[in-house]
């Protein structure tokens, strides 16, 4: 971020753009080697392991909504600290589990956790950052969670090798850190929404036809999304034979992000199409999958995966800084809230139907299939969104102005 930039980004955007930082340092670091527990130290299947991660997520994105809508109506800040307080217990929570549903009760608390801060949280970026400055603060936050990502890998291989449970405390810790800075040092932000009862917030943001077709389109980008946790780790060691590739491969993505995304933001930022630049972006990152066809090297698999990372840099601040355009300035949450079920639902697909036509390839000896997909999803959400963006100016609106007082 310019220097001028930093200097008029407030004091409270700083605070929030460094718990953001922590938060994705303890969840990373402890997520991935949460799977490597459950089925090495516990002894549980892979798809065990993959119904609690499935609880957690479902817990946080399903109940994202309501959390954003609570948020509108009872306050940002109190939602952000009780959200991080409750995620701070679930994650230490792990620690100690020794029965099957224990496991579950900290999966769920865990989401939770997720569901009350994350949609407050975004909607507290939205409101405090100064427009001017909105798209490079989402940038530079982008830039500050791949960061996050490689440190929690350091992180999280350390303290997985001594032992699990000060992972999972150290994971809680960060989490309940967050919740007393954000109380002691956060300014309020007060509750914007004082004219809707929580139903008929809820009921309005499903009336907005435009946003629920936008949040609809974005399932497809999520749908590639996830693919970097599941197909790209098992191309990559597929075609190099190596688990280390893995490692380097998931690196060089977040080191792409961090070296290039606000250089690809300052290239874009005359461009005012931002429905139209989430759907470019969503397309790279289809062209970078679809390339893993003919990838069998690591260099070539870096190229690809250059190019996906590209895709996620183009999209990503466009996709944040787009959300509460569509809101009005009392339901900001409940709109960021709404939307997670683009995650919930697209990434769920990326698991579930991204792995199954994997294994169909392979058998099918069809390597090209899974990433043709991937191609034609990328392709689709970009000409969904570009036909959204022409239908939006077809009706007098400009989404660099499109909320409403």
């Amino acid at each position: 971020m310019k220097r001028e930039m930093w200097k008029e980004t407030p004091f409270s955007v700083k605070l929030l753009l460094t718990t953001s930082f922590m938060m994705n340092l303890g969840f990373y670091a402890l997520i991935p080697y949460l799977t490597l527990y459950l089925t090495g130290s516990i002894g549980w299947t892979l798809a065990m392991a993959g119904l609690v991660l499935s609880v957690r997520q479902f817990s946080q994105q399903g109940f994202a909504f309501l959390g954003g809508v609570m948020a509108d109506a009872f306050g940002y800040k109190g939602a952000m600290v009780l959200g991080m307080a409750v995620r701070a217990v679930g994650f230490a929570m792990f620690a100690f589990c020794t029965e099957t549903w224990h496991f579950f009760i900290a999966a769920i608390l865990s989401g939770l956790g997720g569901a009350l801060f994350d949609p407050a949280g975004s909607a507290a970026f939205a409101i405090l950052t100064p427009d001017s400055i909105r798209k490079e603060v989402f940038a530079f936050r982008n830039v500050l969670g791949n960061i996050a990502v490689v440190g929690s890998q350091i992180v999280g291989t350390a303290l997985s090798a001594v032992d699990f449970t000060y992972l999972s405390l150290f994971a809680g810790a960060i989490f309940g850190v967050n919740a007393l800075v954000s109380f002691f040092f956060l300014s309020p932000i007060s509750a914007t929404n004082t004219r809707h009862s929580i139903w008929e917030s809820m009921f309005t943001v499903i009336r907005d036809k435009r946003f629920v077709r936008f949040t609809f389109i974005l399932m497809g980008y999520y749908y590639l999304n996830m693919q970097v946790f599941l197909t790209i780790p098992l191309l990559v060691e597929h075609a190099t034979h190596s688990k280390t590739s893995v490692g380097i491969v998931l690196s060089a993505m977040s080191l792409f992000v961090i070296l290039f995304q606000m250089k690809v933001t300052q290239w874009l930022e005359g461009y005012p199409h931002r429905l139209t630049l989430i759907g470019i972006g969503t397309l790279v990152m289809g062209v970078g999958l679809f390339l893993f066809t003919f990838a069998d090297s690591l260099w070539m698999l870096l190229i690809d995966v250059f190019l996906f990372a590209l895709g996620t840099m183009i999209a990503v601040p466009n996709l944040i800084d787009v959300v509460p355009r569509f809101a009005p300035k009392d339901l900001v949450g409940a709109y960021y809230g709404f939307n997670g079920y683009s995650i919930a639902i697209g990434g769920s697909l990326g698991q579930v139907a991204g792995g199954w036509v994997y294994d169909v390839g392979l058998k099918l000896q069809a390597a090209w299939l899974p990433w043709t997909i991937c191609l034609a999803v990328g392709l689709l959400v970009a000409w969904m969104l570009h036909l959204m963006e022409q239908d939006t100016f077809k009706l007098g609106n400009d989404l660099t102005k499109i909320a409403q007082p």
